[in-house]
């Protein structure tokens, strides 16, 4: 395509200037033979056709030079589809309407840091190293509790939060998780929980600094696995950002070459494509905490397990058969629970789906679905004989986010912990007898 353009543009060339030499050959002939009136109104036709010659070169490096200014300067608001463009001119213009595209999809996903980061209830701070470390991107929480203007200087966040930048210092900006003592306007010193993270691509360093304060934490399980959660949310977005700044170096370069190959054109689409992708990845980890932050209130009433019954056994019939595995339910089917039906459903198909993973490889796979209850309350169990969860990670499976599964998303125990909850009962977690057992327990 770029040798067919460019053989279009020398063509255009050749016949023009053919032209002009045509017509100079042709007013020489004229004034030999002295014929005046002719070879004026030669001259006329040999002036208009140079000045031809002169628009036309001049539209097409005009053309090519006003583009790449727009795109170093990030101007995309030109409407460049509405020129009336020789073939010549439509590499450079797909080139613009790509980086426009990419362009406005960086925006989007800018917006969408902005918009997570200033709807968590914790303080988030990013540094990025230039000549010196500087501010990237304070969030909402962060300058309303400390009370701090969004600065973007290192130096002037130190003359607010001296004790916060001291430690940091001291620390080097590297990785770490520890407690600090700050004091907020003459007021009683309260403890933070502090945890920093440290990220670097070819030529860019970010240091992504979480705080919380430890007595808006309940006890130091739910503090831990709010650290555990913070760390997350960092790992996701520089997940994100490190790759997108690195594929938006690259671009940077091939629109600096003065002429592009049709490999760099092939960069340009896998690079728009690999940012589009961490787009969709930030939508979907937006729209699970939004899931995670936003429950309906349950609108409770009596229902009968045997509905329970008929319907967890109508939607996994199948997926039991395919896979082998056997399905024992001993819910009383005249018992009634006081539940809003939907929800309660969605806790028990979460909890059978993650049965139904942990039987993979598997040779005797049962699950069990068990009714139970004592003076005041009823327990649901889901029993499995699956791998079962390994000891070192049984304090966090309730963390938002948090999955040992390749394409788990890590919000259905925390999702279905929130629902219980919000009916008045509670979900466990325990091992019995080589089994994996959660249950849930609700007050009659």
């Amino acid at each position: 395509m770029k040798k067919q353009h460019k053989g279009s543009l020398v063509f255009g060339l050749i016949v023009r200037i053919s032209f002009l030499i045509g017509i100079i050959i042709l007013e020489l002939f004229l004034f030999h033979y002295r014929l005046v009136y002719t070879s004026f109104f030669g001259l006329l036709i040999l002036i208009a056709f140079g000045l031809e010659l002169f628009l036309y070169v001049q539209n097409i490096f005009q053309f090519y030079d006003k583009t790449i200014e727009a795109i170093l300067q990030n101007d995309f608001s030109a409407n460049l589809t509405d020129r009336h463009l020789t073939s010549s001119n439509r590499n450079i213009l797909k080139l613009y309407e790509k980086l426009k595209i990419q362009h406005y999809e960086h925006e989007s996903k800018e917006l969408v840091y902005s918009t997570l980061l200033n709807s968590l209830d914790s303080a988030v701070l990013i540094l990025k190293k230039e000549k010196s470390w500087n501010i990237f991107l304070m969030n909402q929480f962060f300058a309303n509790y400390f009370k701090v203007p969004k600065v973007s200087k290192w130096s002037y966040l130190k003359n607010h939060l001296e004790s916060l930048c001291l430690l940091i210092e001291e620390r080097n900006f590297e990785d770490f998780k520890t407690t600090i003592e700050i004091t907020l306007e003459e007021q009683d010193p309260q403890t933070f929980v502090i945890q920093t993270a440290r990220t670097q691509n070819s030529n860019q360093i970010y240091y992504v600094i979480l705080l919380d304060s430890i007595q808006r934490v309940i006890d130091k399980k739910e503090k831990e696995a709010w650290i555990n959660l913070m760390q997350i949310i960092a790992h996701e977005l520089l997940n994100s950002l490190t790759p997108i700044q690195t594929l938006s170096q690259n671009l940077k370069e091939i629109v600096h070459q003065k002429e592009l190959s049709s490999e760099d054109l092939s960069d340009i689409k896998e690079s728009v494509n690999a940012i589009n992708n961490r787009g969709l990845h930030l939508q979907q980890f937006v729209e699970s905490y939004r899931r995670l932050t936003s429950l309906p209130t349950p609108f409770k009433s009596m229902v009968f397990c045997k509905e329970i019954q008929l319907t967890i056994q109508t939607l996994f019939e199948h997926t039991f058969k395919s896979k082998e595995i056997r399905f024992e339910c001993n819910l009383k089917e005249d018992s009634v629970l006081y539940v809003d039906k939907n929800q309660f459903e969605q806790v028990l198909i979460n909890l059978i789906n993650n049965s139904i993973h942990a039987l993979e490889g598997q040779e005797d796979k049962k699950i069990s679905l068990n009714f139970s209850m004592d003076e005041t309350r009823d327990f649901i169990s889901v029993i499995d004989n699956g791998i079962g969860i390994a000891s070192e990670i049984e304090d966090k499976i309730f963390i938002p986010f948090y999955t040992t599964r390749k394409n788990g998303a890590g919000i259905g125990l925390t999702l279905s912990k929130n629902i219980i909850e919000a009916q008045g009962g509670y979900l466990m977690y325990q091992k019995n007898e080589g089994k994996t057992v959660f249950t849930i327990s609700l007050v009659r």
